[in-house]
């Protein structure tokens, strides 16, 4: 579970972040990352959609991206901003294979 400074909350966050940041597709994930004020703890959001699968399937996802984002998330600049959304593949892949593509967007973006 993310600790509650490193949530992204604000639909306006999310809006922002998607409209301005920078972004990594992936297989199975698109990453948007903006960064900002260093004062500021990073913070990360997720967006799991329908288009994911059936409740169940989205809450597993969303579960295993928050595990993955809390390790993660420490990584990042201080002030950074970063939405995780799933793509459908990402309903029927495992925790390895999320883990692979959240790390090669993280590397696309941070570098």
């Amino acid at each position: 579970m993310l600790s509650a400074p490193h949530r992204l909350r604000a639909s306006t966050d999310f809006t922002e972040v998607v409209a301005r940041g920078r972004r990594a597709g992936r297989p199975r994930l698109t990453v948007h990352l903006l960064t900002g004020d260093a004062e500021t703890p990073a913070r990360a959001g997720l967006v799991v959609s329908k288009a994911v699968g059936s409740s169940v399937i989205r809450h597993q996802v969303s579960r295993r991206l928050r595990h993955l984002l809390r390790d993660r998330v420490e990584g990042l600049p201080s002030g950074s901003r970063l939405v995780v959304r799933a793509g459908a593949a990402a309903g029927t892949a495992s925790s390895a294979e999320l883990a692979a593509d959240l790390d090669a967007a993280l590397r696309k973006l941070t570098r």
